[in-house]
């Protein structure tokens, strides 16, 4: 069974298996990586956000009201997108989840875990994202590095990790290096770069560092707009 995975350029991916599909920190509009406008994008079952910032909840709420998909994030973030229109039918019991639990759409189950930076309303998180024949995926949203990715690791062993590597407002290529040694996924897509001109313009110094710190751990590096399959 192969699960396709498309980046939209900075934190925006799509995974696509078996007929189901999830988009993640949909940033589209206002995203100068991004190749296409969030209508262009096959329709998702679901959208995960993993924290309040612009740049993050992209367009979360459109998407959601215009496909019907249901809109995963945390609780408080899920009050605060309602407000802006997101039906509540659109969140999970109503409201939103929080880190540690997980929901299940269309096969696809998710587990929110920590994240260590800001958001302008609950908290920031990641996703562990399980698609349907089990190829799991986690997502770190915008993060500092933390030692508990260990663990995270150990719980679920991971096919793929969506790494920030752009530093200034996330980890840099050198702690996400050591993010990848501490996760042990079998590969590696570095995100969050290339976007503004205060973060890294390129993902070099990830590679760099991964290939010593972590020479085990595939890097498939992207354009914004590619797919790859595994």
């Amino acid at each position: 069974m192969n699960v396709s995975v498309t980046w939209y350029g900075h934190s925006n991916f799509q995974i696509s298996c078996d007929g189901v599909s999830v988009l993640i920190d949909p940033f589209f509009t206002h995203n100068p990586s991004a190749p296409v406008t969030w209508n262009a994008a096959a329709k998702p079952d679901l959208v995960l956000v993993t924290h309040d910032h612009g740049d993050h909840v992209g367009d979360a709420v459109d998407i959601c009201k215009a496909t019907g998909a249901l809109c995963g994030c945390v609780v408080g973030t899920g009050e605060r997108l309602v407000k802006a229109g997101l039906p509540e039918s659109c969140l999970p019991a109503g409201m939103g989840f929080n880190i540690g639990g997980s929901i299940e759409v269309q096969g696809i189950r998710v587990t929110m875990t920590q994240a260590f930076h800001s958001s302008e309303s609950g908290v920031p998180t990641g996703f562990v994202v399980t698609m349907p024949g089990g190829f799991t995926v986690y997502h770190a949203g915008d993060t500092g590095l933390f030692s508990s990715m260990e663990l995270i690791g150990s719980l679920y062993p991971l096919d793929l990790a969506l790494l920030p590597v752009g530093g200034f407002f996330t980890m840099d290529g050198l702690q996400a290096a050591h993010a990848a040694r501490l996760l042990r996924p079998k590969a590696v897509i570095p995100m969050h770069w290339g976007t503004f001109p205060v973060i890294a313009s390129d993902p070099s110094s990830f590679e760099e560092h991964l290939a010593s710190v972590a020479p085990g751990v595939r890097c498939v590096s992207m354009k914004p707009g590619d797919t790859v399959t595994f």
